[in-house]
């Protein structure tokens, strides 16, 4: 997972690294969402005892988990969670990108420089092109400073 961990992401991801690979390791786990393994261990206690995974012993230091029928739902409904509250992030985005480039637009710019990383800046970048705002990296383009979910413009005088 990128910079901010969310529980809810990480169950999603957990239960379905499990579907995938029952035989995986907390390690494993751990590296994949790039948080400690005691993180893993609590998450995949806490879904255990909510009878979303079970374990069993494969051998004699080596576990298995396995996704239950209510595991599966749960995955299910995560995702679907996941994709709309996505798909709400991309909508307004993508609407304040096309208010910043309007604005732009009418004051007689139509390049533009981009400063930030991510999902946004993908957004942002994308929405740029089809709206025909070009993308610099230098010059006296105004720049967009993306941070958090909004996105701020900087002209130099």
């Amino acid at each position: 997972m990128d910079t901010q961990f969310n529980p809810t992401e990480a169950d999603l991801t957990i239960l379905e690294h499990i579907e995938q690979e029952p035989d995986t390791t907390q390690a494993t786990l751990a590296a994949r969402l790039g948080v400690a393994v005691g993180t893993i261990n609590w998450h995949l206690k806490r879904l255990i005892e909510k009878g979303y995974v079970k374990v069993k012993r494969a051998e004699r230091k080596k576990l298995r988990y396995i996704i239950t029928p209510d595991g599966i739902a749960l995955r299910a409904k995560l995702l679907v969670d996941f994709i709309h509250s996505s798909m709400e992030m991309y909508r307004l985005v993508r609407d304040r990108s096309i208010t910043v480039i309007k604005d732009l637009k009418s004051e007689g710019y139509f390049q533009v420089k981009i400063e930030g990383r991510g999902d946004i800046a993908e957004v942002l970048k994308l929405t740029c092109m089809e709206w025909g705002m070009e993308i610099v990296n230098d010059g006296q383009a105004p720049k967009l400073k993306i941070v958090g979910l909004k996105i701020f413009t900087e002209i130099e005088e």
